[in-house]
């Protein structure tokens, strides 16, 4: 099996799992839509894009560094694993109880003062989440990629299980709707006044079974704490951790700002916290692009760290990223022509009405993935200092554009300071690495390809056919002939080796 067969193995398992695990989890997204208003589950978007911050602070790049570190020459993997899950272990402990301590006034501060208890359910999952990090990146670096899809694809099954069971079973017997002779059995273990804290709380429970299903990987586990071998590793992994904050930024700092930057009253009829809901449901929608890029990264990053020494590994990465591009392209185009139909999702109209957002925030995804193809470079090179300062650099240009845009345009603007970073983040990456780890991509033809597919949306968006039947058969022939288009294209450098593709791209 060739070097690029053996990454779309890989992905295809991965993207598998989390393809259906997402989908399962983005199910849950008509049930919030229709029993929570965009209110409440603003402050489930809210929350979420500060635990997303926090994230990257629990596991501060040790991730990645194991990943660069087990793959030298002559290291111990098993003592190298004790030493790095041990500092996770300790740090995410210390930071776990901190936030579980200063709950009360945290709560105060956030403006939920009588919702403390989420941010208690909240610290925990964020401890839970970095103490298993390692035990998952041991299972990708061992191309256990089964096991990896079987736990993550458990954990949303119970996820999506909970959230049926307490948010539409329970509620509905509760209020009489549905069994009312098992309201008395109901009313002992579920409480209404809770809300859209069911949505914390089964993420907790979810998130704790971890431990049982990761039970083999934690018991080979030896506490060894020793910071000498890991300097090191922290020294190549705390730029990790800031280009991962700054990147937290890019990707969510919009909803933390709109909720304190948007005039009252922009929205007609509409609180802040409403906009901030509206905007996060739409945001899912970009999911199916997220997905896609979320399977490649699992499987790229120890792909790519274990091609590093190949000779023909530049030419390798350029093919990787021309199919990866042109796949996110076929995406962007079918999601955003058939944006009404997918809007349905979505159950109440009053999520809909920010549907417009979804086309700027597909593209912004893609070109993230590229970012993602792109940042190898300076991975390969240990010169992950590079990536810091391009995440900075696009995270100083999200705040600015949202300061300016959110006033004028409101979440529209946020949309389109999200896809200005992510392009610049993008170009900057590809100029950079050209000078450091010359990679022969394909740059103008993928660029052609972007525009054109560009092109299709804007036409599909601004010709107006009110004919249901013939608007959707002229949506479809724009996709057809879009997919069409790339495999007649582009399907000789299908039979091509690698090396000869990129030349000849």
């Amino acid at each position: 099996m060739s070097v690029a067969k053996k990454l779309a193995s890989q992905t295809a398992v991965y993207g598998l799992s989390s393809i259906l695990g997402r989908a399962l989890t983005f199910a849950l997204v008509p049930l919030y839509t229709a029993r929570f208003a965009p209110g409440e589950y603003g402050i489930v978007t809210d929350l979420y894009a500060y635990v997303a911050f926090l994230n990257i602070v629990f596991t501060y790049g040790m991730e990645t560094a194991y990943f660069r570190f087990a793959n030298r020459l002559g290291t111990d993997r098993q003592q190298l694993y004790n030493q790095v899950m041990s500092i996770l272990l300790s740090t995410s402990m210390l930071l776990s109880g901190f936030l579980v301590l200063v709950a009360g006034p945290l709560a105060e501060v956030l403006r939920y003062p009588d919702r403390a208890t989420y941010i208690v359910w909240l610290a925990i999952v964020l401890g839970l989440d970095a103490v298993v990090a390692l035990p998952f990146a041991r299972l990708r670096l061992e191309n256990k990629a089964r096991k990896f899809a079987a736990v993550r694809f458990t954990n949303t099954l119970v996820n999506v299980g909970l959230s049926l069971f307490f948010i539409v079973f329970c509620r509905d017997v509760y209020e009489g709707h549905l069994l009312p002779e098992l309201r008395p059995l109901i009313a002992r273990i579920y409480n209404p006044e809770l809300g859209v804290g069911y949505i914390f709380l089964i993420n907790l429970i979810a998130n704790a079974l971890y431990i049982p299903l990761l039970w083999r990987e934690l018991l080979d586990f030896r506490f060894r704490l020793s910071l000498a071998p890991l300097r090191p590793m922290l020294k190549y992994a705390y730029p990790l951790m800031l280009m991962g904050l700054a990147g937290m930024v890019n990707e969510v700092i919009d909803r933390i700002l709109l909720k304190y930057w948007l005039p009252e009253g922009f929205y007609p009829g509409q609180s802040n916290l409403t906009a901030v809901g509206i905007y996060g449901a739409c945001y899912k929608l970009a999911i199916f692009m997220s997905l896609v890029i979320q399977a490649f990264r699992y499987a790229a990053e120890p792909f790519f760290f274990s091609q590093a020494a190949d000779k023909n590994s530049p030419a390798t990465f350029a093919v990787v990223l021309k199919w990866f591009t042109l796949c996110c392209a076929v995406i962007f185009v079918v999601i955003s022509v058939f944006i009404e139909d997918f809007g349905l999702l979505l159950r109440s109209p009053e999520y809909r009405t920010g549907l417009a957002i979804v086309p700027i925030l597909l593209l912004a995804n893609l070109f993230l993935g590229v970012y993602y193809n792109l940042s190898v470079w300076f991975k390969l090179t240990d010169r992950t200092y590079f990536g810091t300062y391009i995440s900075v650099g696009g995270a100083i240009l999200t705040v600015v554009l949202n300061l300016l845009l959110i006033p004028i345009m409101g979440y529209m603007g946020s949309a389109i300071a999200t896809l200005a970073c992510y392009f610049m983040m993008a170009a900057i990456c590809w100029w950079l690495g050209n000078r450091y780890f010359p990679v022969p991509y394909p740059v103008l033809r993928i660029s052609a390809w972007l525009l054109l597919a560009v092109g299709l949306v804007a036409a599909t968006w601004f010709i107006d056919i009110e004919n249901y039947w013939l608007r959707h058969a002229f949506h479809l022939l724009v996709c057809v002939a879009f997919t069409g288009g790339i495999f007649l294209v582009e399907r000789a450098d299908l039979t091509r080796k690698p090396q000869l593709q990129v030349k000849q791209a």
